[in-house]
Parts: C-alpha cells; sequence; structure tokens
C-alpha cells in the first residue's frame, strides 16, 4: 500500500494541492517514457534533512544527475557525523541580538531553527578534505567540489564517526552513484571560505586544485549534450537562486553560444517557490518566462508549486517513490 500517494490524491484536489499532485504525476509520467530527471536544491534543505527522501531517490534512479549549492554539499556531511551535536531552537523567531551572541560564543551556527556546531562539523570535516586537497595540489591534480567530498565518503575515514543511519545521507548515496552534480557559486559556502583561507595561508599552493563554476558549466554542457541524445531530462527545482539559475542555463548556451541547435529543450520543468510571483525575481518567475529564455518550450510540461520546500519536496518525492 502506497499510504502517502494515495493520502495526496484523495485530499489534494485543488490549487496549489492540486499543483503539487500534478507535479508529481508529471515527474512520474516523464520517467515513465524514458526520460530522466536533474534536481536542483537551494536553501539549506540538507540541515532540513531532505536526505531522508532524497537519498532514496537517487538509490532508485528517480533522479539522474544533481546541482545544488556548495552549503547542501557540504550540509548534508555535517548532519551525518554530527547530527548528536546540532541543537534546535524551536522558539528561535524570540531569539533577541543577546541570545544570539550566546550561541556564536559556543560555536553553534544557526540556520533557522537549527545549530551547526562548528566543532564537532565544520572543523571536523575540514580536516578530512583539507589532507584531500593538499595531497591533489601536491599531485598537480584538481578535481570539483562535489568530487573531493565523493573521496573523503567512499574512503571510509568517516565511518566510525557516523550519527545517523547512513542511508539518509544523500550525498552518500551520490558517491556510491558516482551522481554528476554540480556545485556553482562554491566559494561562499564555509568549506570554500575555508579553502579560500588555505590558499591565502600557503597550505595550498595553487588555487586552481579545487575546479570552479565555469568548468563546471563546460562539464555540465557536455553532459546535457551526451545524456539528451538518447533522453529527455527533465528539471526539478528546490527553491530558486544560483542552484537553479546557473544549470538551467546550459540550454540557451548550447544552442545561442555554441551553436548545437540539434539539443534539445529541458523536458519536463517543475519549481517548488515560496516565493511571490514579483516583478524581477528569478525564483519568483512563472514558468512560462523561461520560454523567452529558450529554456522550456511551448509544450514543455511545467509546474510550479508555491509553498515551502521543506514540506512540498518530501510529499512529491514519497509520490514518485510510491510510498
Amino acid at each position: 500500500m502506497s499510504a502517502i500517494k494515495e493520502f495526496i490524491k484523495h485530499h489534494y484536489r485543488h490549487f496549489n494541492a492540486a499543483a503539487l499532485v500534478d507535479a508529481a504525476q508529471g515527474y512520474v509520467d516523464h520517467l515513465a517514457k524514458g526520460g530522466k530527471m536533474f534536481v536542483t536544491v537551494a536553501g539549506a534543505m540538507s540541515t532540513a534533512e531532505l536526505g531522508i527522501s532524497l537519498a532514496e531517490m537517487i538509490r532508485q534512479d528517480k533522479i539522474h544527475g544533481i546541482c545544488c549549492t556548495g552549503a547542501n554539499l557540504e550540509e548534508d556531511v555535517f548532519n551525518l557525523v554530527a547530527h548528536d551535536y546540532y541543537e534546535r531552537v524551536p522558539r528561535y523567531r524570540y531569539l533577541t541580538p543577546q541570545d544570539e551572541q550566546a550561541l556564536l560564543e559556543r560555536h553553534m551556527n544557526r540556520v533557522t531553527d537549527t545549530c551547526i556546531p562548528e566543532m564537532e562539523a565544520m572543523r571536523r570535516i575540514e580536516n578530512e578534505v583539507l589532507a584531500e586537497w593538499v595531497k591533489a595540489d601536491k599531485a598537480g591534480e584538481r578535481f570539483f567540489p562535489h568530487e573531493f567530498m565523493y573521496k573523503i565518503l567512499l574512503s571510509g575515514v568517516l565511518e566510525k564517526s557516523y550519527q545517523i543511519d547512513p542511508k539518509n545521507s544523500w550525498l552518500l548515496a551520490a558517491a556510491q552513484k558516482n551522481l554528476p552534480i554540480f556545485v556553482p557559486g562554491w566559494e561562499d559556502a564555509t568549506l570554500g571560505n575555508m579553502y579560500a583561507g588555505h590558499c591565502i595561508s600557503g597550505d595550498v599552493k595553487k588555487v586552481h586544485t579545487v575546479r570552479t563554476g565555469i568548468e563546471y558549466m563546460m562539464e555540465l554542457a557536455e553532459w546535457y549534450t551526451s545524456l539528451t541524445e538518447k533522453s529527455s531530462l527533465g528539471f526539478f527545482q528546490i527553491g530558486g537562486g544560483i542552484a537553479g539559475d546557473f544549470p538551467i542555463c546550459v540550454v540557451p548556451m548550447l544552442h545561442q553560444d555554441l551553436q548545437r541547435d540539434n539539443v534539445p529543450l529541458w523536458g519536463y520543468f517543475c519549481q517548488i517557490s515560496d516565493s511571490t510571483t514579483s516583478y524581477g525575481s528569478y525564483s519568483g518567475a512563472v514558468p512560462n518566462e523561461k520560454i523567452t529564455w529558450g529554456k522550456l518550450g511551448v509544450d514543455t510540461p511545467s509546474f510550479i508549486v508555491e509553498s515551502d520546500a521543506t514540506i512540498v519536496a518530501p510529499l512529491i518525492f514519497a509520490y514518485v517513490l510510491g510510498w
């Protein structure tokens, strides 16, 4: 019995709830036709523990590529090794500036109602990934941010430190599948800041030991071109910002800048957004606007679910998984 899916189909009949059902069924239909799905992850979805459902989507081949922020890349691993040290602040809306200062002095970094412990999470992972940065630097090798994370996860060096069931780590599931991941703007994440510091201090001699933005777009262009020769690729966007804007631009780039006119448009589009539809806002733009930019077509199945992604994304994933 797929209890969650049946509940959604029975109760979510109108308005924004119906949009959720339409988007989820569109996802299922796209895969049933042999299509593949690309998922973008913005915000702090890893700290929201989206991995509980996202990891299973990866394991069951419902996701074939991911674009995420540097924060989501690292925060899934932070949670994996330091979950017991996290603190929840249910009444975070009522914190005074003095309360926030007290959290800072305890090295507890707050994300809405959840505090990430600096020493147990951030510095713990920094030590492991720094060893990989230095090793690659000395060998004259270069890797993308997600490849360094894959290396430490697959090496087993962190296994004794796991504080959650590893099946709930989406990045571990991705590493085990060697899933294509693209991380634009990695420099503004905690580990990106740390990397800059180690380059300044001289621990890492060559700044380009970690490959970043433009090379990610080049990789995405070739991956998209190759994959869509055989399959339609859909675009499932959680939130807005660079995680969504960066990869969706690959299609007009392929058409307009590389003149690859035979490359198809995205074959499905859905965005979960709590941004109010507005003028000049990327996150608040309706899907039709993307037609004018050469990202979607007139006949592309397109959906927008205007709600909190921490609520909506697990429900849609449960629907797709048949839970």
